[in-house]
């Protein structure tokens, strides 16, 4: 059977980032995609103009209604916006502890635009990411979850493992996009859990066509982990999201950051 997965997230209209690059990202690796919003956003691929929230028992009302109908293979979660959503969030899916749980702590937008409240750190930290299966921040998340500077190298960037790890999540997929190449000519990743640290590499890919890649890697292990263990799915994503890069010329979708092609094995 086709497996069913949900994702939390905010919207982008411009089709590249949040659900949308979610269900896509579901419906391009088999699955069958499902969204509960929590915020609606106006933006496009040159940056965030603003975003309203919904109420957080409707965004619980929401994620109810699903679990009462549907077998939920997998749940990924993105934008929360406020500490309120991210409580009215943990509260529901703790009914349902045997779902796995992708994290995507999503904080800023690839333009720069904040994307949560200040409160919403802290629930972000003491709510959703101890019951995350995984969590995949990049390294400024990673650090505004530590509160402390971001690293700008690979020794620096696997020394954070452990204190995320205390934080308790389970499984980490540390992110090093923004490692400078002196420190990285490859886009270099960690993936730690159960007592192993697993380095991930790809080649990094010369492109201005970054957005929504965090919505799209994090959907992409949700979707895979369904059907294949923990390390694989986030190694078979990584490897996803780099065709999605390396194919993302190929769309001419606005004037600033564009979206990856999520379809790239599928079109002809």
């Amino acid at each position: 059977m086709i497996a069913n997965v949900l994702t939390i997230a905010g919207t982008d209209p411009s089709g590249g980032a949040g659900i949308s690059a979610d269900l896509k990202t579901f419906s391009a690796l088999g699955t069958y995609g499902m969204a509960a919003i929590t915020a609606v956003v106006a933006q496009n691929t040159q940056g965030v103009r603003s975003f309203r929230t919904l109420e957080p028992a409707f965004v619980a009302e929401q994620i109810d209604a699903v679990f009462d109908d549907v077998e939920v293979a997998a749940v990924k979660i993105g934008m929360v916006a406020t500490a309120a959503i991210a409580e009215a969030i943990a509260d529901t899916l703790e009914k349902h502890p045997a779902c796995p749980v992708v994290l995507d702590p999503v904080m800023v937008a690839k333009s720069g635009d904040i994307l949560l409240k200040p409160d919403a750190i802290a629930a972000i930290r003491d709510r959703l990411v101890p019951m995350a299966t995984i969590i995949t921040p990049n390294l400024p998340e990673a650090a505004v979850l530590l509160d402390r500077d971001a690293p700008d190298t690979l020794a620096g960037m696997r020394a954070m493992l452990p204190p995320l790890h205390a934080l308790g999540a389970r499984w980490i997929m540390l992110k090093g996009g923004s490692l400078p190449e002196t420190a990285s000519k490859d886009s270099a990743d960690f993936l730690s859990g159960e007592g192993k640290v697993i380095p991930l590499s790809a080649p990094r890919i010369r492109t201005n066509n970054l957005h929504g890649t965090g919505c799209t890697l994090s959907a992409a292990i949700a979707a895979l982990m369904t059907r294949m263990p923990l390390p694989e799915s986030v190694a078979a994503a990584k490897q996803y999201l780099t065709g999605a890069l390396q194919a993302s010329a190929s769309l001419n979708v606005g004037h600033g950051h564009g979206p990856v092609h999520h379809f790239h094995s599928c079109w002809k």
